[in-house]
C-alpha cells in the first residue's frame, strides 16, 4: 500500500529521537544522507506536482519509499524511484509498490508515461519493472552509478 510521504514524514524519518507515527522496517529504510536528499527532491517536486513521494507499507510497518524524481515533463512523463528496506527485499514488496504507482498513474490525467532506470547489475529491480510492463528504451552512462538502463512504462496499459 502507498501513503503519500509528507514533509513530516521525512522529518521523523531523519530525526532518531523524533516518536514515529508509523513503524518502520528493522533496520531502517535508507541511510540519513539519502533520505535528506529524497526529501529535498519531494519538496522540489511538490512545488510543480503533487503527490511526489509515498511510503510504501505492508502488514502495519512501513518498509520502502518511492518518489518521482521530478514533475511531469511536457509529453506527460514522470520517473519513479524506489528502494525497500534490506530486511524486506525479496518478498515481492517494490513489484506491488511500482503496480500502485501505476495505478495512480493511470488515473492522473496529467501523467501519460512512467520511466524508471535501473543498474545494469540490479537484476531484481530489472524484473520488478518488466513485471509490471515497462519495456527498456534505452541505456546512459551516470557519473556516480555507472551504466544504467531506461525503462519506460505508458500510464495507459
Amino acid at each position: 500500500m502507498l501513503i503519500i510521504a509528507e514533509d513530516i514524514h521525512f522529518a521523523q524519518l531523519l530525526d532518531a529521537e523524533a516518536q514515529l507515527s508509523f513503524v518502520v522496517a528493522e533496520g531502517g529504510l535508507e541511510t540519513p544522507e539519502v533520505l535528506a536528499m529524497l526529501k529535498g527532491l519531494a519538496v522540489g517536486v511538490r512545488r510543480q506536482f503533487s503527490p511526489a513521494a509515498w511510503l510504501i507499507s505492508e502488514d502495519g510497518e512501513v518498509i520502502g519509499l518511492c518518489s518521482l524524481m521530478s514533475a511531469p515533463d511536457d509529453d506527460g512523463v514522470v520517473s519513479i524511484g524506489y528502494g525497500i528496506a534490506a530486511s524486506r527485499r525479496g518478498r515481492g514488496a517494490a513489484g506491488r509498490a511500482v503496480a500502485d504507482v501505476l495505478r495512480w498513474a493511470m488515473s492522473e490525467p496529467r501523467v501519460t508515461a512512467v520511466a524508471a532506470e535501473t543498474s545494469v547489475h540490479n537484476i531484481a529491480s530489472q524484473r520488478v519493472l518488466e513485471g509490471n510492463s515497462f519495456v527498456r528504451v534505452g541505456t546512459r552512462i551516470d557519473d556516480e552509478d555507472g551504466e544504467l538502463i531506461c525503462w519506460k512504462a505508458l500510464a495507459a496499459d
